[in-house]
């Protein structure tokens, strides 16, 4: 048995987190930016990117920190998400011009025709989608790479500065392009690519915490956003059980 070194409470030897404090404990010690020993048991090492890599750090002002890389080839979170975004607005638009003919008294024929087309072009533009993700994929070296900083008051997702930069270039790429083609909407998404390097989810406000194991993936949703929290497998849980156990609105 061992004991957390916070407040002292007996552990399983095999304990990652203290179960009454949640302080992170590996290999018997826990995880400090104060110079006394770290995870891997070696003295004086400072709080660096490569420590963060390795999992989830307590660190000496109070916020839980990791580095977390996502295999864009293995791991399609990101694109499960552009293509449900944009299969919802599909949708939307099939409904509104369905109930639009109905009103008009369009044949049924001149409707199923018109469908087919509808989803002719969503079908290429799904391809268009994949083959632009692929790109990305090869852009960003096959990994999105991200820093996540936690707190009892939120969870905040941030993109590596070089990482940053590459989606800085692709924005304002984007933007040229709506501007050149006269599309306001185009320019939009353009910009906030170019701007947003940051996440943050206000654990007040947060209404649903949808966990995905099998792709490290934890969905913190709000009314208007929606954050996704990677975590390594054997932190899984203890982030997750974080993140709801502060959450006020979910536990009414």
């Amino acid at each position: 048995m061992k004991y957390c070194s916070n407040c002292g409470t007996q552990m399983a030897d095999d304990a990652l987190f203290c179960t009454n404090c949640g302080t992170p404990v590996a290999n018997g010690q826990t995880p400090n930016t104060t110079g006394s020993q770290q995870p891997n048991g070696n003295t004086n090492q400072q709080l660096d990117e490569e420590t963060l890599r390795q999992g989830v750090v307590l660190c000496a002002d109070g916020k839980y920190r990791w580095i977390y890389e996502l295999n864009m080839w293995t791991n399609p979170s990101i694109l499960f998400v552009v293509l449900k975004i944009f299969g919802w607005i599909f949708l939307g638009l099939f409904a509104f011009i369905f109930i639009l003919q109905l009103f008009e008294g369009t044949s049924w024929s001149d409707i199923w025709g018109f469908f087919k087309g509808m989803l002719i072009f969503m079908a290429v533009f799904y391809v268009v989608i994949l083959l632009g993700y692929a790109l990305l994929a090869l852009i960003y070296g096959g990994k999105y790479i991200v820093l996540f900083e936690m707190d009892d008051r939120e969870v905040i997702h941030r993109q590596m500065k070089s990482q940053f930069k590459k989606s800085e270039a692709i924005g304002w790429l984007t933007v040229m392009v709506g501007a050149m083609a006269g599309r306001p909407s185009t320019m939009g998404a353009g910009l906030l690519s170019a701007t947003r390097s940051t996440m943050s989810s206000s654990f007040d406000s947060v209404r649903s915490v949808e966990p995905y194991k099998s792709r490290n993936l934890i969905k913190v949703n709000e009314l208007l956003s929606k954050n996704q929290v990677y975590v390594h497998t054997e932190y899984f849980d203890f982030v997750y059980d974080y993140i709801r156990s502060h959450c006020p609105k979910l536990n009414k």
